[in-house]
């Protein structure tokens, strides 16, 4: 019985390391949110795309990380819908439902649902486990946004791929090495690496 309740206490995610409950999680919540809108201001837009460089996906990949799939998926559906409903904080200050590259914003809840989950089990302690659930939150961008990036221009998967994946590839492996470097050495800093 005390190895069960022991098994309660570990912390799953870097969320949970931190005290209180319902407070905790409803501004870890907000956070996330205004974390994602605050790195969406940080944009490089790139010729012949409407898709710009940002550091959003890597707010995501983070969120989703640190918060656990619940949480974290909350809060991109709270940056969803309160960028949609008119809050200045997609990239570049924008808001709405026109932009080419909402898919994008849309796949931020399951990849950072994703990413929670993962990292629950373990997937951020080390580096290698860090970078695998951080492809397959990157992946889970793409499988949402380029479908959208398609239906809103009317292009073909090709011309998608090109415009929406092509010239980002290199931008999010280092997106991916960086959390693979930064996650795991939080949870040693921490020290509460051992329990995973």
């Amino acid at each position: 019985m005390a190895t069960a309740h022991a098994a309660q206490r570990r912390p799953a995610v870097l969320g949970d390391l931190l005290p209180g409950s319902l407070a905790r999680d409803a501004a870890l919540v907000a956070g996330a949110a205004a974390f994602v809108g605050a790195a969406a201001q940080l944009a490089v837009p790139l010729p012949g795309t409407p898709v710009p460089v940002t550091g959003q996906t890597f707010a995501v990949l983070l969120a989703g990380a640190a918060l656990g799939p619940g949480r974290a998926a909350l809060g991109m559906v709270m940056y969803l819908l309160a960028g949609m409903a008119g809050v200045p904080w997609f990239t570049d200050g924008g808001s709405g439902t026109t932009a080419p590259t909402l898919g994008y914003v849309i796949g931020f809840i399951a990849a950072a649902a994703a990413v929670g989950a993962l990292a629950r089990r373990g997937g951020d302690r080390t580096p290698l486990r860090t970078t695998a659930t951080m492809l397959a939150g990157t992946t889970i961008m793409y499988a949402t946004g380029v479908p959208y990036l398609m239906a809103s221009l009317h292009i073909d998967l090709g011309a998608a791929l090109d415009l929406g994946v092509t010239p980002f590839l290199a931008g999010d492996a280092l997106k991916v090495l960086l959390a693979a470097g930064l996650l795991p050495a939080a949870w040693k800093l921490t020290g509460a690496a051992r329990y995973r």
